[in-house]
C-alpha cells in the first residue's frame, strides 16, 4: 500500500512538473510577442499604403470619366460618314445615266487653232459619245457654257435618240469675229432636268471650239446682185405712131413701125366665121377710144 502511495505521489509530481515545464514553455513563446510592435509597423505600413491607394483613386477616377467622354466625341464622325454616303448615293444614279466621252475624232470639223478669216461663217462638228445608262433624245440640247459664243444659239435639241455605247455628231453654225485674233468658246450638255453635264472623269468638263482670225474680212456680194438685176426689167418707153396699111389673112403686123411680116409683129390678120380681125400678138393689149384719135397719155 505504500508503495503504490508513493507511485502515486510520483506521478502527480511528475505531472506537477510537466504542467511547470509547459508552462514555462508558453512564457517565453508570450513573451516573445514583442513582435506587436512589427504588428503595428505592419498595420501603419499597410494602412499608409492603402492612404496612397486612396490618395491616388482620385487621379485615375477622373480618367475614366475623359476616357467614358472621350469615345462620345468620335461619335460625330460616324453621323458625316453617314450624311456623305447618303450624298453619294444621291449623285450616283445621275452620275451614271448622263455621262459622255469624247469621240473619235472629237473635232470633226474645226480642229484648234484653225485660221479663218474675219466675218467668215462656219460650221462647227463635235462628236460625242453616250457613256452613261440613259438615252439622249431630241429633249436634250447642245448649249452654250462660256467664252466667246461666235455668234451661235444659245442652244441646240439634239437630233433623234442616242442610246448607251452610241456616238453623235453635234453641230453649230457660229461666225469669226471682225477683228482678227484668238476666239474660244465653251459648250456643254442639257438633260431634260436642265442639268448640265460634259466629258472628263466626272463628266463635268467643257469641250470647247477655237479659231483664229486673220486675213481680210470677208465681204457680202447682196448689193451688187440687187443693181444687176434692175436695168434687165426696165420697161421700153412707149412711143405714138399713126399711119395706114394694106393687110392680106394671116399677115403680121408690127404697130411700132408701122411694117408687115419683119418680125416683132403685135397684131395678126385673122378671118373669123367671114368675119375680119386684127388679134393682139403675144403681150399686144388693144381698146377702142373713140371716133377721134387718142394721144400717147391716153394709151398709157
Amino acid at each position: 500500500m505504500k508503495l503504490l502511495r508513493t507511485i502515486k505521489y510520483f506521478s502527480f509530481f511528475i505531472l506537477v512538473i510537466g504542467a511547470m515545464s509547459l508552462a514555462g514553455c508558453n512564457l517565453p513563446a508570450r513573451a516573445t510577442t514583442t513582435p506587436t510592435l512589427n504588428v503595428t509597423q505592419a498595420y501603419q505600413t499597410v494602412e499608409a499604403r492603402l492612404t496612397e491607394a486612396i490618395s491616388r483613386t482620385p487621379t485615375v477616377s477622373p480618367t475614366q470619366p475623359r476616357a467614358v467622354g472621350t469615345p462620345g466625341e468620335p461619335t460625330a464622325p460616324p453621323t458625316q460618314a453617314i450624311e456623305t454616303a447618303t450624298q453619294d448615293t444621291a449623285q450616283t444614279p445621275s452620275a451614271l445615266c448622263d455621262q459622255a466621252l469624247p469621240g473619235v475624232p472629237i473635232d470633226v470639223t474645226i480642229p484648234d487653232d484653225t485660221k479663218l478669216r474675219p466675218g467668215e461663217i462656219f460650221t462647227k462638228t463635235w462628236r460625242l459619245q453616250n457613256a452613261g445608262t440613259c438615252t439622249w433624245t431630241s429633249d436634250y440640247a447642245l448649249v452654250w457654257f462660256s467664252g466667246e459664243q461666235l455668234d451661235a444659239p444659245l442652244s441646240v435639241p439634239l437630233n433623234g435618240n442616242t442610246a448607251p455605247g452610241q456616238s453623235i455628231d453635234l453641230s453649230v453654225e457660229m461666225k469669226v469675229p471682225d477683228s482678227e485674233g484668238t476666239y474660244q468658246g465653251w459648250w456643254k450638255l442639257r438633260n431634260p432636268s436642265g442639268g448640265l453635264f460634259g466629258i472628263g472623269p466626272n463628266s463635268d468638263s467643257a469641250f470647247w471650239v477655237r479659231i483664229v482670225a486673220e486675213g481680210t474680212p470677208m465681204t457680202t456680194g447682196t448689193p451688187t446682185i440687187t443693181e444687176t438685176a434692175g436695168p434687165t426689167t426696165t420697161p421700153t418707153p412707149g412711143i405714138q405712131v399713126s399711119g395706114s396699111a394694106t393687110l392680106q389673112f394671116g399677115d403680121l403686123y408690127d404697130l411700132d413701125h408701122n411694117e408687115v411680116n419683119i418680125g416683132g409683129e403685135d397684131l395678126t390678120y385673122e378671118e373669123f366665121d367671114q368675119n375680119h380681125k386684127l388679134v393682139p400678138f403675144d403681150k399686144t393689149e388693144m381698146s377702142i377710144f373713140g371716133p377721134n384719135q387718142p394721144s400717147l397719155s391716153n394709151c398709157q
